[in-house]
């Protein structure tokens, strides 16, 4: 066991090392390239100085680092998202163009909700649509022209951006790392002894495989949510303002009929309440009057008969 311990000391360690070695290794192959580099070059232009000597062509360190730019901005990974709140005459009709809109453009509809707002008046019922939309990230600016462009009126836009290419970055490096130790987990298996030898190492295998795998669901996800962008959009029917028209005369008559309508809750209410109490009368105030009656009226007799034998 404490072999096995020790080679697995050994493997860490190892790791690290190979990993500052290649490191060293790269930059001194770096300093020993520019290095020979610097002497041809130095070689071929006193052989042309000694032939031609023609002029020298200076090279732009501006060109040069600004292709460097280009090419590292084509490599990073932005995850973009935006919101859109549009007012549009027939919200389902837009629903169908959004969709369409996504798919000309490579994407694709995630979710789509239809809420309509209850009200007694038909005519004042609104309906609202809410749309989740996935399109290729070189395609987000055009989807979301094509979308805005369906409504006149467009209450909300937001567009937000997130840089991830360094835990992107991080993400590849920690997943090598990880890869690079397992194969070495590996050749300490096969050099294993016996069964808990084995075993052991195979524990830290599985450590390892299942945080590689953890790792690589992050990539991917990363990935895919820079080359996907999403756009959320909110249809909305108009919402029309009712303007009150009517004369003295209607809102009379409005007033009164609202006045026969209160008078007539107020009788209906009452003629309830008496019904109501017609059965408590009969079979409750009734009988229990009756029983109250009989008693004191032989209270009455009984005092009455006992008064002359007192005197």
């Amino acid at each position: 066991m404490r072999s096995l311990s020790l080679l697995l000391l050994l493997a860490v360690v190892f790791s690290g090392c190979s990993m500052q070695e290649q490191g060293t290794n790269s930059v001194a192959q770096t300093d020993s390239d520019a290095k020979t580099y610097s002497a041809a070059k130095t070689e071929q232009s006193s052989m042309t100085s000694e032939h031609n000597k023609p002029t020298a062509q200076p090279i732009s360190l501006v060109a040069a680092d600004s292709a460097e730019t280009v090419a590292a901005a084509a490599d990073r990974k932005i995850i973009k998202n935006a919101e859109l709140t549009l007012e549009v005459t027939s919200p389902n009709d837009a629903q169908r163009s959004v969709a369409s809109i996504a798919e000309s453009q490579g994407g694709f509809v995630v979710t789509s909700e239809t809420k309509i707002s209850e009200n007694h008046d038909p005519a004042k019922r609104t309906v609202e649509v809410k749309l989740i939309v996935r399109v290729p990230a070189k395609q987000f600016d055009a989807a979301l022209a094509a979308i805005e462009k369906l409504s006149t009126n467009v209450i909300h836009r937001g567009i937000s951006g997130s840089d991830v290419t360094e835990e992107f970055i991080d993400l590849e490096a920690r997943i090598r790392t990880q890869k690079a130790l397992e194969l070495q987990f590996i050749e300490i298996m096969k050099q294993a002894g016996n069964i808990s030898d084995a075993l052991e190492v195979q524990r830290q295998i599985a450590g390892v495989r299942t945080e590689i795998e953890k790792l690589d669901g992050r990539k991917r996800f990363l990935e895919n949510r820079a080359s996907l962008s999403t756009i959320t959009v909110d249809l909305k029917s108009p919402v029309f303002i009712a303007v009150n028209t009517s004369s003295f005369g209607r809102s009379l008559r409005e007033s009164v009929s609202d006045s026969v309508g209160v008078a007539s809750a107020i009788v209906l209410g009452l003629t309830r309440f008496f019904i109501l109490m017609i059965p408590i009368l009969v079979l409750i105030i009734l009988p229990v009057g009756l029983i109250a009656s009989i008693f004191v009226r032989r209270a009455r007799r009984i005092r009455l008969n006992v008064t002359p034998v007192s005197e």
